[in-house]
């Protein structure tokens, strides 16, 4: 193995094997580095499924973003013959008292986004496994759906070797040196040296403290999967969802061959720092009866016996945005990070955007709201 390449990436996860991939392909020397062994169950992508839609707030810059996603994860199906998208559609539920679609709805269909706006009564006709007060709403997105996020991890892992780049596992990062206009990373295995460098830590990212320091909050997150009534939640006749209450955001899958209805909490968890224990499933009472309690109440046939359970672990900024930008100090430095429980989709966008940037390519996307700039005092 050498010990000098053009990239280094730190974080092999969703962002950095996309990125990878991308290099890779585009010709340039790459070594990823990753504390475990992608696709794994120590970061933010395990857990089978992660959801995809497209009608997003916050303007069209999510909405670009997904779109450009989709059509990249459709070529890594392609290249891989591997199936990585099922389009279930996606129904998004929220009481129009406290939430509106309204401009969501609007943004989406001018950037040719399919999407309906449905009341309760139809969306109950609809899908009879939804119990929902008269005011409800929906926003679906029959073109939306779910990924499966370790095989999308291992296709773009296998395609970046297949393309010349190497990976270095079970390698933590020891720290991380700026020399003139190249970058050493030190590891147990000794230093690598490249001129340019990518950092996509996900939740470990607070590791590479001073070198970077960026106000991203770990959090312990959980998700359920409960026995359901196969004729209202099976993969066949059952969305994707999203549902904001009065208790908290949620999101959800239907029953996969079987495997019974997915749930977890987008809001709430737990802190968690690098180097503590994560506590499995079950540890806290509420790790289940959260979720039940929300079943119980809007989709009660699918709240049958507890099947299994996950602990993962977001990476949230304050405002909940992406960081997607060069270091302040370092312009051969980009830091791909804090991408708060909802990226995963946007990896495959991601990975071309720092591919780009690396490049001195100009991206598709505005990257303004990404910028560390909107932070304050983060950096050494």
């Amino acid at each position: 193995m050498s010990r000098i390449y053009d990239v280094i990436v730190v974080g092999a996860g969703s962002m950095g094997i996309s990125a990878g991939y991308q290099l890779a392909k585009r010709g340039i020397r790459t070594l990823l580095i990753d504390s475990f062994d992608p696709p794994h169950q120590q970061g933010s992508h395990h857990g089978d499924t992660r959801l995809i839609r497209h009608a997003y707030s916050g303007g069209s810059t999510y909405i670009t973003l997904a779109l450009q996603a989709d059509q990249l994860w459709r070529e890594l199906e392609e290249l891989s013959q591997t199936q990585l998208l099922v389009r279930s559609g996606v129904i998004n539920l929220a009481d129009n008292v406290r939430l509106s679609f309204r401009d969501r709805i609007k943004d989406a269909t001018r950037l040719g986004v399919k999407v309906e706006r449905l009341e309760a009564a139809e969306i109950t006709n609809r899908w009879p496994g939804f119990r929902l007060p008269e005011s409800f709403e929906g926003m679906y997105e029959p073109d939306a759906g779910f990924l499966f996020s370790e095989k999308c991890i291992a296709a773009y892992r296998s395609l970046a070797l297949a393309e010349g780049a190497e990976i270095l596992v079970h390698t933590p990062v020891e720290e991380i040196f700026v020399q003139g206009a190249g970058v050493s990373v030190k590891t147990h295995s000794g230093h690598y040296f490249a001129s340019q460098l990518i950092i996509s830590a996900g939740a470990w990212l607070n590791t590479l403290e001073p070198f970077v320091a960026l106000p991203v909050r770990a959090v312990r997150k959980t998700v359920g999967w409960f026995r359901a009534e196969p004729r209202l939640f099976d993969q066949a006749v059952f969305p994707g969802f999203t549902l904001a209450t009065e208790h908290g955001g949620y999101y959800g899958f239907p029953s996969i061959q079987g495997t019974g209805l997915k749930i977890g909490r987008h809001d709430g968890g737990q802190t968690w720092r690098p180097g503590e224990k994560l506590e499995p499933f079950g540890a806290l009472a509420e790790d289940e009866t959260d979720l039940r309690n929300t079943l119980e109440e809007y989709m009660p046939h699918a709240a049958g016996g507890l099947l299994n359970g996950g602990a993962c672990r977001y990476e949230l900024t304050p405002d909940e945005n992406f960081i997607i930008d060069r270091h302040p100090n370092y312009t051969n430095v980009l830091v791909a990070g804090g991408f708060s429980g909802h990226g995963f989709k946007f990896s495959s966008a991601v990975g071309v955007i720092l591919a780009d940037l690396i490049e001195n390519r100009k991206p598709a996307v505005e990257l303004e709201p990404f910028s560390i700039s909107r932070f304050d005092a983060i950096t050494t």
